[in-house]
């Protein structure tokens, strides 16, 4: 098969390689206009691509015309030399994608099923939205701080409502209306889209039993689906965490060293999980055993690195419960809490032991006669 790369853009680079030798480029401003090199009909090539907005629609039309694309894992680029000796250009790109085709050193990047793509893209939509009426609640309450007015907290989404129930000199009455009114009707458009995406995941029987954890409700389920997945193309719930940036960064250079979470991954499903265990952690009613190991966790370490693992503790939940299609059961958890405790009240005794060795064997080299050898 032949040996092809693309470089996505504001234009598409196209490059062909054959026996470690570059045959032909191409710049075009559309995957259509690229029919002459890769239409139906052309022979068939493994075409490369760096993971984009555009890689799904790239994905699907090289399929159509016969070809099998590779879509590639960003994170790992480096490793193919992208950006190598700081000349990093889309005809470069291209051509260093193109050598790795030939080589078989492409790492792909998962392409998600197209039922979870329409929910991904779903889940764009009313997250602009939310951001778009968060930006208008935020300039009415600036503007009216300007007028000495300050305005009472509610849910964004009644906002308007409670507003114009506020008596307000007219000048600033005036002023925010024609706010008020794009907040009502985004208001509209959002509860179109919430319905949409109701009507999405009523299809995904996943989304309603990832419910039953608590702190996940309908977003944040399918927020989760719509990154995963796949729950059976992990092994074990670490490498969905690590999947998800939730993991702390490591340097073994030397000595291991822990750090900062990785965040790498999706940064929003990243977002909607720490507010999930922001919520787990502040309900004082609940009686949980994830709450009740989040609560001993910060008083060692805080309350922030707590609800971190507290997050990736409730990915490892989620995980489980869509890899055994079963519900959310506290005393299950609670169960393998008491074993995790127990391990590492183990590991501290042993540990605690050997340095008791250790000190033992140091006292007794001092108390012990110093031997000089002649030379």
């Amino acid at each position: 098969m032949r040996s092809v790369a693309l470089d996505l853009g504001r234009k598409i680079s196209f490059c062909e390689v054959a026996n470690g030798e570059v045959q032909s480029r191409a710049t075009a401003r559309s995957i259509d206009e690229l029919e002459r090199q890769l239409g139906r009909g052309t022979p068939p090539a493994r075409v490369a691509f760096e993971a984009c907005r555009e890689g799904w629609f790239i994905d699907r039309r090289l399929r159509e015309w016969g070809h099998e694309p590779l879509m590639v894992d960003t994170t790992r680029c480096r490793q193919l030399g992208i950006g190598q000796h700081r000349r990093k250009t889309d005809r470069i790109d291209a051509e260093v994608l193109a050598r790795a085709v030939e080589r078989g050193m492409i790492p792909l990047a998962h392409v998600l099923s197209p039922a979870r793509q329409q929910l991904r893209m779903q889940l764009g939509v009313r997250r602009a939205l939310v951001k778009t009426r968060a930006g208008y609640v935020a300039s009415i309450r600036s503007v009216a701080r300007a007028h000495g007015k300050s305005l009472p907290s509610c849910m964004a989404y009644n906002f308007a409502a409670r507003t114009r129930g506020i008596e307000l000199v007219p000048a600033l009455a005036a002023l925010i209306e024609p706010l008020l009114i794009l907040i009502e009707q985004v208001n509209v458009q959002l509860a179109v889209v919430e319905q949409e995406l109701d009507r999405q995941s009523s299809t995904e029987p996943v989304v309603q039993l990832l419910q039953t954890a608590p702190g996940v409700g309908a977003v944040v389920s399918a927020a989760f689906v719509s990154v995963v997945d796949d729950a059976h193309r992990f092994d074990s719930a670490h490498q969905v965490q690590a999947y998800l940036g939730l993991v702390p960064s490591e340097n073994t250079s030397v000595q291991r060293r822990l750090g900062a979470i990785t965040r790498e991954g999706n940064r929003y499903l990243r977002a909607l999980l720490i507010e999930a265990a922001w919520s787990i952690f502040k309900h004082k009613n609940a009686d949980d055993p994830m709450r009740a190991w989040a609560l001993s966790l910060a008083a060692r370490r805080g309350k922030r690195v707590a609800v971190v693992g507290l997050a990736r503790r409730l990915v490892g939940v989620m995980w489980a419960l869509w890899r055994d299609g079963t519900v959310y059961e506290p005393a299950r958890v609670g169960l393998a809490s008491a074993r995790g405790h127990q391990e590492h009240a183990q590991s501290l005794e042993l540990q605690a032991a050997a340095l008791a060795t250790a000190a033992s064997k140091v006292r007794r080299a001092r108390r012990s006669p110093t031997v000089t050898v002649a030379r």
